[in-house]
């Protein structure tokens, strides 16, 4: 029989041991091992058994046990102990609070959050990385608000049928079980077509100083279809996403309302959406702005400056695209907003199928700020949203980058924190001194190294003969695993999701020479897989099924292992325990990538094609960087020739290094890279790093811009906007008529100057409304600027009959060769972030060329 209800029955906690409940419910257990080992101490057997979860263990230890701790003085000191120090971390200013002018508050939007294996609430990167932001964010004190959605359901959980096929679990989750609470008589509501209304409670999950807030439709106020919009994470169809990203975006907007009206939490000056899922949270603000005192595009205005959209897809196929009936229905009609006209926010996700309403493309609309997660990410974004501001270079498209970082805390083993703290105490307090890395002697490192290595071997044993268990073998059969992979082998990690880009299956292209390398007599390696497809991949799939087909075989098994549900658990010790981190997906469809960098700071190296992060900040001796064959159109030829490229770094490289060393002594040339790796990387790879960036360079300009609109009861808003649609409106009567230069002869020279003069036709438009400026630099074979310095123009007068106007100024000669230039004209305003901001343009329409020394 199953239970029609289910919930969780808390222990009752004797009242000397009260502050464990403080302790529990603040996931900054999830990274500080201290309070773990209280944990551990209340039971170790059963903190072991309930792996390592807080909230589990006080539901099941005995009240017996809880009485004898009581009556410990011992006990109730370190628990004492442990309380103050997660109030003085709660309570110290931290670096945030030394900056002037920063923003009060910032609201972080993500349909996933991948902070602690207790809180199953992500499905890869996207939710780690997310994670991470809230962790880091608390450890520099930065006030941000998380906002995500509660899954009943979780993800998934992974395990293989007897073929080797995924299958798909959705364990039941008691928000009662889990380190959260609820927002009591508290409740968001949406108004969806046909008269109906989603609501959802809001539950709390303290991350160290950041609440993150997560919406619940599940509760009897909703209809069975409402229920289910927060069932499981991607789950469902069009009509479930949109309901999901409804209840993100609108829905979060008017969770934090209430938040901070009911706590006294500031308003966020700031609203920051990860990825499109979130992108509804403009037009909720907007609603807000226009019931009260502003127009449409006034609000507009207003929403755009204080808004940073993440852009973390690299492909359009990857983009959350809508039917346009969908949108109107759902904005449209009896459901319509009075002061948010539908066709203005089909305006907003407008994209080229006319039929579509692309999430990214609004979110792009709604954000004055936008940034991609690593600098090659950038690149790839502009080039596929260049579209949204037709006219201008790849370069002025307004989409920057901040590449991801990691949040050390919880991904570096504990040994070598311990280790760091003990030897090199300003990198952990202050992550300063990366240089010192070179002191500590080779064996300390080496010794860590096998110790990590042996702890996943150890595990991967476990969860090897519980994966074959549960695929029907017995435990006769299951002989072999007590000597599956050896803590002395060189042992590569590969673990991520599994769309078909990242090419799981690239090592299995030659098995023959696969197997000669995991088998070699004297240097072998073993390799450690993990990962998860989308339940409707059936291309995924069956990558899985390929590569446990493979690590099946009698010959290999104990070499190469496949180790279902891949979570932070698992991806803790795969980090740790490898010494090589393997990523080969096809460049350039990975974003960023963050395990790679997690890796790295255990002291592992990585050996990943350049994509990424990695293309960023491989310097040819931190890891290996695996050739591309970019041009060949055949993907099969593609990776074959990836793939042999692969294997002889692993054979003629990796092992040869690896194996490099006397009798008795550590590998000195291993021991220089791992060192090498941890000094360039770790500066890099800290989410620290990330953050501050994102602070600095995103979220302070954010809140000035949004503050600069708000001043004055929104006057500043009021023009801003009436600019805007008035240069919009007047741009096709704005044009370059003629351009002449002189100065320089028939035989220009370096370091000479170019005396230009341009005649520019307004039409109805200022000269203080336009940026008339020189573009000029290197020209490529059809005469295209190839990324132009840039020179602003001065005014020299405006003829009053015709409006036209005179720009001079010169440009340098500052290179030899092809050497080209033009002039153009763009909106200029204060207000504006960028010159690219209004997608407006002008430039000559006929190209400019030279003849005896006159450019025309």
């Amino acid at each position: 029989m199953r239970a029609i209800r289910r919930f969780t029955v808390r222990t009752v906690l004797p009242p000397e041991l009260s502050a464990l409940d403080e302790l529990v419910q603040n996931l900054r257990w999830s990274w500080h091992p201290q309070t773990t080992d209280l944990f551990a101490e209340v039971d170790p057997e059963l903190w072991e058994r309930v792996g390592h979860d807080p909230v589990a263990l006080l539901g099941a230890v005995d009240p017996a046990r809880l009485g004898e701790l009581a009556a410990d003085p011992g006990f109730r000191q370190r628990l004492a102990d442990a309380a103050a120090d997660l109030r003085a971390y709660m309570t110290a200013p931290r670096w945030y609070q030394g900056l002037p002018h920063a923003p009060r508050a910032i609201a972080y939007f993500s349909p996933e959050f991948g902070v602690a294996g207790a809180l199953p609430q992500y499905s890869g990167g996207l939710g780690i990385l997310a994670g991470d932001h809230l962790k880091t964010a608390s450890d520099l004190g930065v006030p941000i608000l998380g906002l995500g959605l509660l899954y009943r359901h979780g993800y998934f959980a992974q395990s293989l049928s007897p073929d080797g096929w995924q299958l798909e679990h959705y364990p039941s989750l008691d928000p009662g079980g889990l380190p959260l609470s609820l927002l009591k008589d508290v409740r968001v509501r949406i108004g969806l077509p046909d008269q109906r209304v989603l609501h959802a409670q809001i539950w709390v999950a303290q991350v160290g100083r950041v609440p993150l807030l997560l919406l619940d439709s599940d509760i009897s106020d909703n209809d069975a279809a409402a229920r289910d919009v927060t069932d499981r994470l991607y789950g469902g169809g069009t009509d479930h996403r949109l309901m999901q990203e409804l209840l993100l975006g609108v829905g979060g907007v008017r969770a934090i309302r209430a938040y901070c009206e009911l706590t006294g939490h500031p308003e966020p000056e700031v609203f920051h959406t990860n990825e499109g899922h979130a992108g509804f949270l403009g037009l909720e603000r907007i609603r807000e702005l226009t019931e009260s005192r502003l127009t449409f595009d006034e609000a507009l205005e207003v929403v755009r400056a204080g808004t940073v959209f993440t852009t973390h897809t690299p492909v359009p196929a990857g983009i959350d695209r809508f039917p346009r009936e969908m949108i109107e229905r759902q904005f449209g009609g009896d459901n319509a907003w009075p002061t948010v006209p539908v066709d203005r926010i089909l305006d907003l996700g407008a994209e080229e199928d006319p039929g579509r309403f692309n999430m990214a493309v609004m979110g792009m609309r709604l954000a004055q700020r936008v940034n991609g997660v690593s600098r090659l990410h950038g690149a790839v974004s502009r080039e596929m949203f260049q579209r949204l501001w037709p006219g201008f270079d790849l370069d002025e498209v307004p989409i920057g980058s901040i590449t991801n970082g990691v949040h050390a805390p919880t991904w570096v083993s504990r040994e070598i924190m311990e280790l760091a703290g003990r030897e090199l105490p300003s990198l952990v307090e202050k992550a300063k001194g990366w240089e010192d890395i070179q002191k500590i002697p080779d064996a300390e490192i080496w010794a860590i190294r096998g110790r990590l290595r042996a702890r996943l071997v150890e595990q991967a044993r476990v969860r090897l003969r519980a994966s074959w268990r549960s695929r029907g073998a017995s435990d006769a059969e299951l002989g072999w695993i007590d000597d599956a992979l050896d803590p002395g082998v060189l042992t590569i990690g590969f673990a991520r999701r599994v769309p078909s880009y990242k090419r799981l299956t690239l090592m299995l292209s030659d098995e023959d020479r696969l197997r000669r390398l995991l088998l070699h007599p004297d240097k072998p390696l073993q390799i450690v897989i993990a990962g998860k497809a989308h339940p409707a991949d059936e291309g995924g799939k069956r990558l899985i099924q390929k590569i446990v087909t493979f690590a099946d075989s009698e010959d290999v098994r104990h070499r190469i292992v496949f180790l279902p549900d891949y979570d932070i658990d698992l991806g803790q010790l795969l980090v740790q325990g490898c010494d090589v981190w393997l990523n080969n997906p096809l460049r350039p469809l990975e974003a960023s990538g963050t395990s790679g960098m997690k890796s790295a700071l255990n002291g592992g190296l990585n050996l990943s094609i350049r994509d990424g992060w990695w293309d960023e900040w491989y310097d040819g001796n931190n890891g290996w960087a695996i050739p591309t064959a970019n041009g060949v159109a055949d993907p099969d030829r593609r990776d074959e020739l990836e793939a042999a490229a692969l294997y002889d770094l692993i054979e003629h490289e990796v092992a040869e290094r690896f194996y490099d060393r006397t009798a008795g002594e550590p590998p000195r040339r291993w021991l220089e890279m791992v060192k090498h790796t941890l000094t360039s990387l770790g500066p890099k790879v800290l989410a620290g790093r990330m953050m501050r960036e994102y602070v600095l360079d995103l979220y302070q300009p954010a809140a000035a811009s949004a503050r600069a609109l708000a001043a004055d009861s929104y006057e500043s808003a009021r023009e801003f906007a009436t600019w805007r649609l008035r240069v919009t409106k007047s741009w096709p009567g704005v044009r370059v008529e003629h351009v002449a230069a002189s100065g320089v002869g028939d035989t220009p020279e370096v370091g000479a100057r170019l005396d230009l003069r341009a005649t520019v036709a307004l039409g109805d438009l200022d000269p203080a409304d336009v940026l008339v400026e020189a573009a000029y630099g290197r020209v490529g074979g059809h005469d295209e600027l190839i990324h132009p310095s840039y020179r602003p123009l001065e005014l020299q007068g405006r003829n009053g009959d015709d409006g036209r106007a005179h720009y001079t100024g010169e440009i340098p000669l500052d290179r030899t060769g092809a050497f080209g230039y033009t002039v153009r004209v763009v909106p200029s305003h204060p207000l504006a972030s960028a010159r690219a901001e209004l997608g407006l343009i002008a430039v000559p329409e006929e190209p400019v060329g030279m003849t005896n020394g006159t450019l025309r």
